[in-house]
């Protein structure tokens, strides 16, 4: 079931970014569902839902914010290495 979020705003933002209220629409989804992720709140693919693109260019979009697609200690990612090997 698709719901729908409502964010009430001025003409002034748009004249500040710059941007159509479509574009707005689509960049406060990607931020939230970069957040989301960020957060833990929500994996890649849920947040790449949200944000209404494919999960590859979610990815993309996360480290275009700084934000890690993986968040694996290094104990973690040493151990996905060995077993990597073994196979």
């Amino acid at each position: 079931m698709k719901r729908t979020l409502t964010i009430e705003y001025g003409d002034e933002v748009l004249l500040a970014l710059g941007i159509s209220a479509e574009q707005l629409s689509d960049e406060v989804a990607l931020l939230a569902a970069v957040k989301l992720c960020e957060l833990g709140r929500l994996s890649t693919g849920a947040a790449a839902r949200l944000a209404g693109i494919p999960k590859p260019v979610f990815l993309t979009k996360l480290a275009d914010y700084g934000v890690a697609s993986f968040d694996l200690t290094e104990e973690e990612l040493q151990q996905d290495l060995a077993d990597a090997r073994r196979q």
